[in-house]
């Protein structure tokens, strides 16, 4: 545990700066975590669009997962609002995942295919 005098020992509150991004301590308008993780997050993919059907955590509703998309984020939300269109459903961006809801793999999976992308159905 740490002592009161390293508790105490830092920047309690400052005016200079405004918000402050708590990872890199830098002010909000400066701050580059967000860019480093999305980099990291394309560095780390390896060309293959995953896409799966999962209920856990959604109390038994079925939802498809896009994975390993090569976009950013921004991108990322535009390539799933028309693959919601084509669907005919509603879904979410969260972290880098597409997710629709229901069970739209083959779909989707001719959608991808047809853009130039390489996809495989992951899971059962």
């Amino acid at each position: 545990m740490a002592s009161l005098r390293d508790q105490l020992g830092g920047l309690v509150y400052s005016t200079e700066h405004g918000k402050t991004c708590p990872d890199c301590r830098a002010p909000i308008d400066n701050c580059c975590c967000e860019d480093t993780s999305e980099q990291e997050r394309l560095a780390a993919l390896d060309g293959i669009v995953r896409i799966r059907r999962e209920t856990s955590g959604r109390k038994g509703k079925g939802v498809t997962t896009i994975s390993g998309l090569p976009l950013a984020h921004a991108e990322l939300k535009t390539l799933a609002k028309t693959l919601k269109q084509r669907c005919g459903t509603g879904g979410a961006v969260k972290e880098g995942v597409v997710e629709i809801q229901g069970d739209h793999r083959e779909t989707l999976r001719d959608a991808l295919t047809s853009m130039g992308y390489q996809v495989k159905l992951a899971g059962g």
